[in-house]
């Protein structure tokens, strides 16, 4: 096995050289090859010079990737996959919260089979009210809009097995839902409890209005994962939905002309409303028509299949791939 380790780094000067210790303590035991990836997202505080000094003190195990500027942990993470080549992939944090000795044990869940390894604190050292219950309140709407059951999304620490990261791209806060994505291309998951320290040095770098940012990040999250192949579902239905209830509406107008008090069709407001809610029923399912359009040329014109495929057996050569 090959195994990467990314880690963003945002501010963390005092951290960095006792996680380089404790990372190498927990995986120098393993009969593995392993490296380090700390990406630096714009720290101010002398990070970069620190990452410099790691990466040319222990070249072999230690990679130090020096963003322009603060892009975000997301955008971070992004940087740290692209510059690694394990076959296993752990994303892990720079604060010392999360605990690198964790890691051999979600590495033997990588080797049962599993695809995705996800770290669950469930001692979390952190406050309860701004970072704790928020956490748990997302955890719960996340699991419940997505399908995909998990306790503890915000947790950096998971590991993955490189297939399953790659045919997309992360924005916004999306790293979190990296195991949503794991899931739409059929990655086995599994969830373990892992441990949590209170931080050492520094101060937390997000707080309420990270939560926010997830929340609008799961509308995407929630389109890709059930209409990207097939977008006239949602637009098409949203349209005949408000074309049904049109309809409705001018009914009940007609009824309220013939039956009940006898105002003119020309003076009513449900009139109106009927033929607005039709009009932008039509434009909804005109806008299907146009997303399943984008979606065909996003998949032909880079040769992407609308399927995933986990390994082929031939039977006439008795080779296996996949």
């Amino acid at each position: 096995m090959n195994l990467s380790v990314i880690i963003p780094v945002y501010n963390e000067v005092e951290s960095l050289p006792l996680l380089h210790k404790a990372i190498h303590q927990a995986l120098d035991p393993l009969p593995i090859q392993w490296e380090a990836v700390l990406v630096d997202d714009g720290s101010t505080d002398g990070s970069q010079k620190i990452l410099e000094e790691l990466a040319n003190a222990d070249p072999e195990r230690m990679t130090a990737v020096l963003l322009r500027r603060n892009f975000g942990q997301t955008a971070a993470i992004a940087a740290g996959i692209d510059h690694s080549s394990g076959e296993v992939v752990v994303l892990s944090d720079a604060d010392l919260q999360n605990d690198p000795a964790d890691i051999p044990m979600m590495l033997e869940k990588i080797n049962e089979g599993y695809d995705v390894v996800s770290g669950w604190r469930v001692n979390r050292q952190d406050t309860f009210l701004t970072r704790t219950l928020p956490s748990r309140l997302a955890n719960g709407l996340i699991s419940w809009v997505t399908g995909v059951h998990l306790h503890d999304y915000g947790c950096t620490l998971k590991a993955y097995r490189r297939e399953v990261l790659t045919g997309f791209r992360l924005y916004g806060e999306m790293h979190r839902f990296i195991p949503v994505y794991a899931r739409m291309v059929g990655a086995r998951m599994v969830e373990v409890r892992v441990h949590h320290h209170a931080r050492r040095f520094g101060k937390a770098k997000y707080g309420l209005g990270r939560t926010v940012k997830v929340v609008l990040d799961l509308f995407t999250v929630k389109f890709l994962l059930s209409y990207a192949a097939k977008p006239i579902y949602l637009f098409g239905g949203a349209g005949i939905f408000l074309m049904g209830v049109s309809a409705l509406t001018l009914l009940y107008a007609i009824v309220d002309r013939l039956f009940v008090t006898g105002l003119h069709l020309n003076r009513n407001p449900l009139l109106t409303l009927s033929v607005m809610l039709f009009s932008l029923g039509f434009q909804s399912i005109l806008m299907g028509l146009i997303a399943e359009q984008l979606a065909r040329t996003y998949h032909e014109s880079q040769d992407k299949p609308t399927y995933t495929v986990r390994r082929v057996i031939r039977r006439d050569s008795g080779s296996e791939s996949g």
